[in-house]
């Protein structure tokens, strides 16, 4: 029995997935996105076919939404994804932030512009831990910034391929 998180949106009743349900969806050999929302640039990452390694892609500016969305959909497709990790900035006490709303509201419009398979991802300390991790490859401070982003992508999606192969 799948285990389904709904939300109603207008006239949409649409169906958000818990991790369980979303790691059914793929197949063994698959792709995943990852994405560190922001408001106006939004980090990107992408694993390998095993779902082992996840790596920083690029950081998207987000403009427009159709702009932005158009940009997922080319990438969704190049790279032959399956499925799309969102981060979700909750507080450091689990409670949700204005971000959260914000996150939850970008996976339930890619859920219906991209694909059905997006999870939200709890990202705390993300940012924190993709800064961290650019210190240790000892990259220079505007390299680190410029790449933050994605980096933080990496860090969410590392979290989900780590849990999915536990």
């Amino acid at each position: 029995m799948l285990i389904l998180q709904e939300i109603n949106i207008k006239k949409y009743n649409i169906i958000m997935l818990d991790i369980e349900d979303f790691k059914k969806k793929l197949d063994k050999k698959s792709r995943l996105m990852g994405i560190d929302p922001g408001r106006k640039r939004v980090g990107i990452a992408i694993s390998d076919e095993n779902k082992i390694i996840a790596t920083p892609y690029t950081t998207i500016v987000k403009n427009k939404y159709s702009d932005f969305v158009k940009e997922i959909i080319e990438i969704f497709k190049e790279n032959q994804i399956k499925g799309i990790v969102v981060g979700n900035p909750i507080n450091m006490d689990g409670t949700s932030s204005n971000s959260s709303q914000s996150a939850k509201d970008l996976a339930i419009n890619l859920s219906k512009d991209v694909t059905e398979n997006v999870v939200l991802w709890d990202e705390r300390l993300s940012s924190q831990g993709a800064f961290n991790l650019s210190n240790d490859l000892a990259s220079n401070t505007t390299k680190k910034v410029s790449k933050l982003d994605q980096n933080s992508a990496q860090f969410i999606l590392q979290g989900v391929l780590d849990y999915l192969t536990k």
